[in-house]
């Protein structure tokens, strides 16, 4: 623990006092008092530490609905306790409550130094409008040309556009638009498409994975068949084909929850067996109809290579699916670790064990009011 030392101080002081106490006490009881609240303040990030000659992954949560806060620690420990890589997790947190978790937050991620010596990036985030000296971190990293893991609301991680604030990167936001590379933001660069709409229907249609033809073989694929990867959130929408040498892995087919709605499950009634694919739909607004949501499927993972202006080119995994429930399914679990070999240009497992460390009970996706997350009061150290 990063504080263990000045606990241990601290307690020499207060058990010892000073050897010229009489005459200055009053620094004394100052300084003990100024140490112990240093030593018992709270982390705010975690660190799991795996094996000296296994690389270093920082995990990057930040997103107000799909409990990026539980995703990533999970995900962490499996990664770290299992295979044996060195994980940090960075969270969203008020500046002037540290070590507490607030997704509503978006203008700080506390530790994205941590970047400067990680050999994989994973990115959760969505709408963030960090600061420049923040956001430095994450261009210097994809500058070098270091792999990217990319999640859910990743197509949309960033969002300068109306915020009032200076900021050097404003062309990470999902809405900017150039004739150059940076066009459609960090989802258009670095994933090869950026944020549009849901195309599953939101909280009642889940996502079922099946292999995109030609992709069988494919590493990140190892123990993966069809099926195996399912999750409660919807499909989202994708631009087809992807641009560059964007990879096809796995197409969502989207379901119909079987059951009834229940607002107090964390996949809203929705389960892997559901089988009644999604009827057609029709979207007026958008001058469409009778539009069929399995015909074409939308891409739910894919590779590619990506490379800022001037940089380094590197190696890119998107998957749209990824929540904190989807997550419960071993199947997305294997697709998530397979992919951390895969970038990593590690050897992967033929099936990777992926069994969850302790328990895993995650929260049904949704956006919470800033009370609650004021009420809930989550400390970064309690999801260690």
């Amino acid at each position: 623990m990063k504080y263990l030392n000045l606990f241990i101080i601290s307690i020499f002081w207060m058990a010892c006092g000073s050897p010229n106490e009489s005459s200055e006490s009053s620094t004394n009881e100052e300084a003990v008092e100024d140490v112990s609240s240093i030593a018992l303040a709270t982390e705010e990030w975690l660190t799991m530490t795996g094996k000296a000659d296994k690389p270093n992954v920082v995990l990057i949560a930040g997103d107000e609905e799909y409990r990026s806060e539980e995703a990533l620690p999970m995900l962490a420990k499996i990664l770290s306790e299992t295979h044996g890589f060195n994980c940090t997790v960075l969270f969203a947190q008020d500046p002037a409550k540290p070590g507490i978790v607030d997704p509503n937050y978006l203008n700080n991620i506390t530790g994205l130094d941590q970047l400067k010596t990680a050999d994989l990036m994973i990115m959760f985030t969505r709408f963030r409008a960090l600061p420049d000296e923040q956001m430095k971190y994450i261009d210097d990293y994809l500058m070098s040309g270091k792999p990217v893991i990319s999640i859910r609301t990743a197509t949309h991680a960033f969002w300068f556009k109306g915020i009032e604030m200076e900021s050097s990167y404003r062309h990470y936001c999902n809405s900017y638009q150039s004739e150059d590379e940076w066009n459609k933001g960090y989802g258009g660069l670095v994933m090869g498409d950026k944020w549009y709409y849901h195309h599953g229907g939101h909280k009642f249609q889940s996502t079922k994975g099946l292999i995109a033809s030609g992709a069988e073989n494919h590493p990140v694929l190892n123990g993966i068949e069809d099926g195996d990867i399912w999750g409660p959130s919807d499909v989202y929408g994708v631009r087809l084909p992807l641009p560059g040498d964007a990879q096809h892995l796995v197409l969502g087919q989207v379901t119909v929850r079987a059951g009834e709605w229940d607002s107090t499950d964390s996949r809203y009634g929705m389960r892997p067996t559901d089988s009644v694919l999604a009827p057609h739909v029709d979207w007026e607004d958008e001058g469409m109809m009778d539009v069929n949501l399995n015909d074409p499927m939308m891409l739910i993972a894919w590779t590619k290579t990506y490379q800022l202006p001037n940089g380094k080119a590197g190696k890119s995994f998107s998957s749209t699916i990824g929540a904190a429930t989807d997550l419960i399914a071993e199947g997305t679990r294997r697709l998530m670790v397979n992919a951390a070999f895969w970038c990593l240009d590690l050897e992967v497992p033929e099936k990777a064990n992926v069994d969850v460390i302790g328990t895993y009970e995650p929260t049904a996706y949704k956006s919470f009011p800033d009370s609650i997350w004021d009420n809930r009061d989550l400390k970064i150290s309690s999801l260690q």
